[in-house]
């Protein structure tokens, strides 16, 4: 139980720091990640950062509720999973990268995948079985 409350927590903690990044300090992000002054004339960075905090809100959200309704766990499952193949493809498609943006996009997508499969297994092994009371 108290490995799960950590991997909600370093969500959280995750999403919170990209979301701040994002929408404080786009500059910061693209000489990290792309190695170039900031251009986002569309402000495609900040709706990623609007996404995040998104994110951000419901693993607060499932922090505070998953052991009373564990239906949080697949929910949050979900949030991850829904996140599997943006980074690869912003990767692909990114014109100027820098190493740690190419090392970080490439491990981000395995790793949703990872946190969402073993928070559908936290919940699964979890869950009390409905009974018909019959």
């Amino acid at each position: 139980m108290k490995q799960v409350s950590r991997v909600l927590a370093s969500l959280v903690a995750l999403d919170a720091t990209l979301a701040f990044v994002a929408f404080g300090f786009p500059q910061l992000w693209f000489t990290i990640f792309h190695g170039v002054d900031y251009a986002d004339p569309q402000g495609f960075l900040r709706r990623c950062g609007a996404n995040w905090l998104a994110f951000c809100l419901l693993q607060i959200m499932a922090l505070a509720k998953w052991r009373r309704e564990p239906h949080w766990l697949v929910l949050i499952a979900g949030v991850r999973l829904s996140d599997i193949f943006t980074d690869w493809t912003y990767l692909y498609f990114a014109h100027d990268i820098t190493w740690f943006g190419r090392i970080t996009l490439f491990t981000t997508s395995p790793a949703n995948l990872v946190v969402g499969i073993y928070l559908l297994r936290a919940y699964k092994m979890g869950r009390v079985p409905v009974t018909s009371g019959r």
